[in-house]
């Protein structure tokens, strides 16, 4: 709450005796003494006043309705709350015996976030898709590493979770009849190339991509090369087929390009494109040794929230990196 700067106006009282008596009925004698109580105690409840409302406003603010709000009409969904103060969907076990690790790797798009995590919790309930969402938000001086953080929510996700999703915070799927279920078979691309509203080659498996926590270990995670954006995800294609995994995509879906709602906004908020040093001969190379065996980082902290009723766990993370070998970390 904040408090304006300006004094208190002054109060005056008038000598009339029959208005003091009006304001604030009191016998004759000590009138004035007697309006002051009176007006101490207006004053003390307008106070109260006041601060209750304020109470019931952050509350408010706490308890928005995903229903309610979409990202065409420019609304965003409230401020995110502790856990303990809203009902949560309870995960049901009667819905299968797979659990999924949604990951999302994540640094500053907060607006995006918040559409994102209640989105995809209904989303996913409707589907009655056991899951439990993490935003592994990067909180170090290093440029933005999007495969870094996916092996980081790999290894935090706990082993109540058998298989993972590989998701960008911008990728809204809009078709039900999409299968988030547990890719048993092998790698599950879900936003393929004939799909996705941007990406279309054939090698594409960005976007959102489903693995048991098995395959995803024997490719050994993604490199933890790619400083910036992009690249990593054709890498990691090349990992899938070395480990002798063949690639699932979507079939039967009739919807096309208009399968996802992109919400990233390129004008506001650009990507760190750009190519330092080596960097440029470097993000073709295959990394047949980097990934999980040799990712470094520190958890600075982790928090359960709730996103406008929709549990998620943040997972801030300090990355680390060696400028020996990859000195395209920092933008000099």
């Amino acid at each position: 709450m904040m408090y304006s700067s300006r004094r208190k106006p002054v109060l005056y009282f008038k000598e009339d005796r029959r208005s003091d008596m009006q304001k604030c009925p009191s016998p004759p004698r000590n009138s004035l003494f007697l309006s002051q109580k009176c007006t101490v105690f207006k004053l003390f409840c307008l106070c109260m006043v006041l601060v209750l409302g304020s109470l019931f406003w952050l509350q408010l603010s706490c308890s928005g309705d995903m229903s309610q709000i979409s990202v065409e009409d420019g609304h965003l969904p409230q401020k995110p709350c502790p856990l303990g103060k809203q009902a949560l969907t309870v995960d049901d076990p009667s819905w299968g015996p797979h659990k999924m690790a949604l990951l999302i790797p994540f640094r500053e798009r907060f607006e995006e976030l918040l559409v994102f995590v209640p989105y995809m919790h209904s989303y996913l309930n409707k589907k009655k898709i056991r899951h439990k969402i993490f935003v592994i938000n990067q909180v170090d001086h290093y440029r933005f590493n999007r495969a870094s953080l996916i092996n980081v929510g790999f290894l935090e996700s706990g082993n109540d979770t058998d298989y993972v999703a590989m998701h960008d915070v911008d990728l809204l799927p809009q078709n039900e009849a999409l299968d988030y279920g547990f890719p048993e078979e092998g790698p599950f691309h879900i936003a393929s190339p004939e799909l996705h509203p941007l990406y279309h080659y054939k090698t594409y498996v960005g976007g959102i991509l489903l693995l048991t926590k098995q395959h995803y270990q024997k490719c050994n995670g993604m490199s933890n090369r790619f400083w910036g954006w992009g690249r990593e995800d054709d890498e990691f294609y090349r990992r899938l087929k070395t480990a002798g995994l063949e690639l699932f995509r979507p079939t039967g879906i009739n919807t096309g390009y208009k399968t996802f709602r992109h919400i990233h906004d390129p004008a506001w908020r650009k990507r760190d494109q750009k190519r330092i040093a080596a960097q440029k001969q470097e993000q073709f190379k295959v990394d047949p040794e980097g990934g999980l065996t040799n990712l470094q980082y520190k958890v600075e902290s982790k928090q359960e929230l709730a996103i406008s009723g929709a549990p998620c766990t943040v997972v801030n993370v300090e990355l680390e990196c060696d400028q020996n070998h990859t000195p395209w970390c920092l933008l000099n």
